[in-house]
């Protein structure tokens, strides 16, 4: 007995829980409604008003005009932070990447905490992933150099080459040689460094070009798993073992090499470039490379999308 009224008891506030997520979806939607904002912006409503005069109360009809124009006051403010927040959302779907300032913690910080944040977004199969965050400061002493950004902290996956980017597009600033013994090559190279100029909004694309091609390739590794009916029960058990695969895994943290098995033992390696192209595909068995099965995987095609196409027709 105890058990069904926990169970009732539960299921009423997940229902709780459901309507207030509702409530709050219709709230936003009809407080930034083009109607609604025209209703709270005017002077004069064409309305009449819902409180109606009462003959000697002019007390409460006053009370009444004051509680209806604070809670005007309020819709009104409620309306702009949920176009500002709307407004938002669309930048940040439809730009990609978005900068935000933000305070370090730490009491000892350089550039007195001032943080600058690259947030970039990726789609990948339909929906929006977490976002990446990098954070870059000013740790740089000198009147040139105090403009130079450094990267400071980052959650971007290890195979993202962020140092190569960093060194290729935020140069750290260099005045002259070493010092002590340097030579006059090393102080030229030195002078030379120190007038390359940063460019973060480069730097900030080809960061994501490189996030978004990443999550391509897995994506691409997921339609594979799904064309080749990896994962789920197969309709047969006809399907000859030279024909059937049974794993398609990533071989490296970069997603760019793919390890392919099939059930009679032999052994793929499919190597595609940073878009899904595809540049050597090499298979495996008992009497050494087996060329056939490379080109019956393939079929003519030059990127792994052409690939799972393929597959799908197969199985």
């Amino acid at each position: 007995m105890a058990s069904t009224l926990d169970d009732e008891i539960e299921d009423l506030q997940t229902k709780v829980s459901s309507l207030k997520r509702q409530i709050r979806i219709h709230t936003s939607t009809l407080i930034t409604a083009p109607s609604t904002r025209l209703l709270l912006t005017e002077d004069e409503p064409s309305t009449p008003s819902l409180t109606l005069p009462r003959a000697g109360n002019n007390n409460h009809n006053n009370s009444s005009s004051i509680t209806d124009s604070l809670l005007k006051q309020k819709l009104v403010s409620q309306s702009a932070l949920q176009q500002a927040h709307n407004q938002q959302c669309l930048y940040r779907a439809c730009a990609g990447i978005t900068t935000f300032r933000a305070r370090d913690p730490d009491p000892h910080a350089v550039d007195g905490g001032a943080i600058l944040g690259l947030r970039i977004e990726v789609v990948s199969r339909a929906r929006f992933l977490r976002p990446y965050y990098v954070l870059l400061n000013r740790p740089y002493p000198g009147p040139e150099a105090s403009r130079h950004l450094r990267v400071h902290r980052h959650t971007l996956p290890p195979c993202i080459p962020l140092a190569g980017l960093a060194a290729r597009y935020l140069p750290a600033p260099t005045v002259g040689g070493k010092s002590g013994s340097s030579s006059r090559e090393d102080g030229d190279a030195g002078a030379a460094r120190a007038q390359q100029k940063q460019d973060l909004a480069r730097f900030a694309r080809a960061l994501r070009r490189e996030v978004v091609r990443y999550h391509h390739r897995l994506g691409i590794i997921a339609d594979l798993k799904k064309a080749a009916g990896l994962g789920r029960p197969r309709s047969g058990e006809g399907e000859s073992p030279e024909r059937q695969l049974v794993d398609i895994s990533p071989a490296d943290a970069e997603a760019k090499q793919l390890t392919i098995e099939w059930a009679d033992g032999r052994t793929g390696r499919l190597v595609m470039g940073d878009d899904g192209e595809i540049l050597k595909l090499v298979v495996v068995g008992e009497n050494g490379r087996d060329r056939e099965a490379g080109r019956d995987l393939l079929g003519g095609a030059v990127r792994v999308e052409d690939v799972v196409k393929r597959l799908a027709t197969l199985v």
